[in-house]
């Protein structure tokens, strides 16, 4: 049987907090994937009713559950790398963007619902996002919510978005896509760390700051329900 959701995320520190969640419950079980998303293929994800992209530590699929939203139910969450838009980064840390290859499983697998977050600043890569999803046949709203709406002591305003669909046909829109691309791929990140954890906070606190903010992703998707 397969399991109930996919996680893909190419940070290793990353990747086995993941598993260490799954083992211990707090998320819905499943397989964790390490391979870069644009060596993913649409066949990879048959049987998954929750598909997490670009995981993390996995709050997405926390806030699901503190949502009220069953494990088996069908969705997709995702929260592309903002260093393109984050004002944090500062031009030190320019990533490609990779909602390109999160659109293109979306086209071949067609979720019902799909559910992303991105920084706040982000507004015209949104609109992008908004386009595409309209022209795949989603309806598609989205909020700018911060972090203090649900009382927290910090501002972390987010744009959070979701595309949903009555439509269960996959397309083959993107099918020119699905090839894997070796070249140019940025591999895996370049530290290597210690089986008994990393030497300093550096790797915990990265986990943590490219998190969402749980808490707000669960009243986000109540909303939507």
């Amino acid at each position: 049987m397969v399991a109930a959701a996919y996680y893909n995320e190419i940070d290793p520190y990353a990747a086995q907090w993941l598993r260490n969640l799954i083992a211990a419950g707090h998320i819905a079980p499943g397989d964790v994937d390490e391979r870069d998303i644009r060596l993913v293929r649409s066949d990879d994800l048959r049987g998954y009713r929750e598909c997490n992209f670009f995981a993390g530590i996995g709050a997405w699929s926390y806030a699901l559950r503190l949502a009220g939203w069953p494990d088996d139910r069908e969705v997709w969450t995702g929260s592309c790398p903002c260093q393109t838009h984050s004002s944090a980064a500062r031009g030190r840390h320019i990533e490609p963007d990779w909602w390109p290859e999160w659109r293109r499983l979306i086209a071949a697998r067609r979720p019902r619902l799909v559910l992303g977050e991105q920084v706040a600043a982000a507004r015209s890569w949104l609109a992008g996002v908004r386009t595409d999803m309209e022209t795949m046949g989603y309806a598609f709203g989205a909020s700018n919510l911060p972090a203090i709406a649900v009382g927290a002591d910090h501002l972390r305003a987010r744009l959070y978005f979701a595309g949903y669909s009555d439509s269960y046909s996959e397309s083959g829109g993107a099918v020119h896509e699905e090839a894997p691309r070796m070249q140019g791929s940025r591999g895996k990140p370049g530290i290597v760390l210690p089986p008994d954890g990393p030497p300093d906070r550096v790797a915990c606190l990265r986990a943590f700051g490219n998190a969402i903010h749980a808490d707000v992703a669960a009243e986000f998707i109540r909303f939507f329900i």
